[in-house]
């Protein structure tokens, strides 16, 4: 019998490390045969993260490799935002309402400080006893041989069961100010995660306004090519005309097609333009449906003010309440309580333990009666820890809590002047902008004055095509210029309520 118990053993650590010596070479088996060979996923291989592929892909003609990665469909699956009205014209406004509720980043950002909240409530948890409990049973069964007499081989088996109940308790009572200080840093890193979580909302509404004018710009630009180009065919139109009554040459007539064609080029190309910021808004806003969008109004949206408060008075508002500068502050005041936090490893800590215990045990011996117990007890302890020696462990621990003291005072520098330096950039761009726009005001409206000159003169029989089809495209020019002069001022101005910090809701918009 004992024999055939020793084989079992034996037989079952055999397989054991038969099958950890697989694992590990499949583990070889999962890559590709070599660098500039791609990988195929085998059929043992298709797990929830891969899909099967077929093991051997036909190669090209060429012997180039086939570096395709095998598709899973449950990858493509879009999340569909809710409360999206198909049948709703979304204003500026609404976007902002609405990216603010579907967008991913506020999501996520949230959910960081929320994370950064329970670090909190973990830090302050220690300053609480711990307290467990446990059971502990076992079996032992033991054969003894014996010296053989008179040539019979004896042994005698001894059985030894027993359970044990414990509950203990362990406080750290007091350790000269170290869970304080843990817990102030904890504090401050959840008052930044918080104070980036508005941030988050106000760079979203900033990103969604910027997107929504750069919207109606482009469509803007598409109006003003779909009008230059009905100028070119009653360009061309007239050019035709003249050449029927034989008072325009083969050359104007093939420049005046030519000009049709260019404004058609012109037209596809705000086409698509018009899409791309179509599309480059919905990402903005974090939705992967379509959304009826009024940005038509953009156009009409009266123009900015230019900034009224000084400078110097711009950049104290922005420096107390910006977030990326008050999220800096928290991170360097939370450097600082780990400098602390780095020093208590030098000072002692009181500690107090406790148990309550009971158990019981049966000890048998074959061919005699067997022994039973039971067993309880309890303690309490009281100590101190003094920390003597640790080969410089302490000591560079706190070193790296001072440098990193020291670089996140520097960063909070940095984030300073950048601040600085991005609501300068803000207020010049704002002026330019509006700068802009006044004289590109006034060159459509010279601009549209020298194309009905030249286009009635040529149809007079007095001007070139030449002239009539360079004025087409300067005030095509112009108004392009005066379009994109007004929504760099509207965006100007939300950058520059953006660098200030106060961007806060959807009403603040300036």
């Amino acid at each position: 019998m004992r024999v055939r118990h020793s084989l079992a053993r034996v037989a079952g650590a055999a397989v054991l490390t038969l099958a950890l010596a697989g694992c590990a070479s499949n583990a070889a088996n999962m890559t590709s045969a070599s660098a500039d060979q791609p990988w195929t996923p085998r059929g043992d291989e298709e797990t929830g993260l891969w899909s099967l592929a077929p093991a051997a892909q036909p190669a090209p003609e060429d012997g180039a490799p086939n570096f395709r990665i095998p598709a899973d469909s449950a990858r493509a699956q879009l999340a569909q935002p809710e409360g999206i009205d198909p049948a709703r014209v979304y204003s500026l406004p609404e976007l902002i309402d609405l990216a603010q509720r579907a967008n991913p980043a506020t999501r996520a950002a949230w959910q960081q400080a929320r994370q950064a909240a329970l670090a909190v409530g973990m830090v302050e948890a220690t300053y609480l006893p711990v307290i467990t409990a446990s059971v502990i049973g076992g079996y032992q069964d033991l054969t003894t041989p014996l010296p053989e007499v008179l040539g019979e081989s004896l042994s005698f088996e001894t059985t030894e069961e027993g359970t044990a109940q414990i509950l203990a308790l362990q406080w750290l009572i007091f350790d000269f100010g170290q869970r304080q200080a843990l817990a102030a840093a904890a504090k401050h890193a959840a008052i930044a995660a918080n104070v980036l979580f508005n941030g988050t909302h106000q760079k979203l509404i900033f990103d969604v306004s910027q997107a929504y004018y750069v919207y109606g710009a482009a469509i803007q630009r598409r109006g003003f090519a779909e009008t230059a180009l009905r100028n070119a065919e009653a360009v061309r139109t007239a050019v035709e005309a003249r050449e029927a009554q034989g008072l325009a040459t083969s050359v104007e007539t093939a420049q005046a097609r030519q000009a049709v064609a260019q404004a058609e080029l012109r037209r596809v190309q705000a086409d698509g333009g018009e899409r791309d910021a179509y599309q480059n808004l919905l990402a903005a806003v974090g939705v992967n449906a379509d959304v009826r969008v009024d940005a038509v109004s953009a156009a009409r949206r009266p123009l900015p003010a230019p900034a009224s408060a000084s400078l110097e008075a711009t950049i104290q508002l922005a420096l107390s309440q910006r977030p990326d500068v008050a999220a800096s502050y928290a991170a360097m005041q939370a450097s600082k309580a780990g400098v602390k936090a780095a020093q208590a490893n030098y000072l002692p800590k009181v500690y107090a333990g406790g148990n309550i215990a009971s158990g019981s045990g049966n000890f048998d011996v074959s061919g005699l009666p067997s022994i039973g117990q039971q067993g309880s007890g309890t303690g309490l302890l009281v100590g101190v820890t003094v920390p003597l020696y640790d080969s410089g462990l302490r000591t560079a621990q706190v070193k790296e809590a001072e440098s990193r003291a020291e670089m996140a005072e520097d960063e909070f520098q940095r984030v300073q002047t950048a601040a600085v330096t991005e609501i300068v950039a803000a207020r010049n761009a704002l002026r330019t902008a509006l700068e802009s726009h006044r004289a590109a005001t006034a060159l459509v409206g010279a601009a549209s004055t020298t194309y009905d000159a030249a286009f009635a003169a040529y149809r007079n029989g007095v001007g070139t095509v030449d002239a009539a089809t360079a004025a087409d495209t300067a005030l095509l020019d112009a108004r392009e210029a005066q379009a994109e002069a007004h929504a760099a001022a509207l965006i100007s101005a939300v950058n520059l309520a953006f660098a200030v910090g106060s961007l806060t809701s959807r009403e603040s918009l300036p």
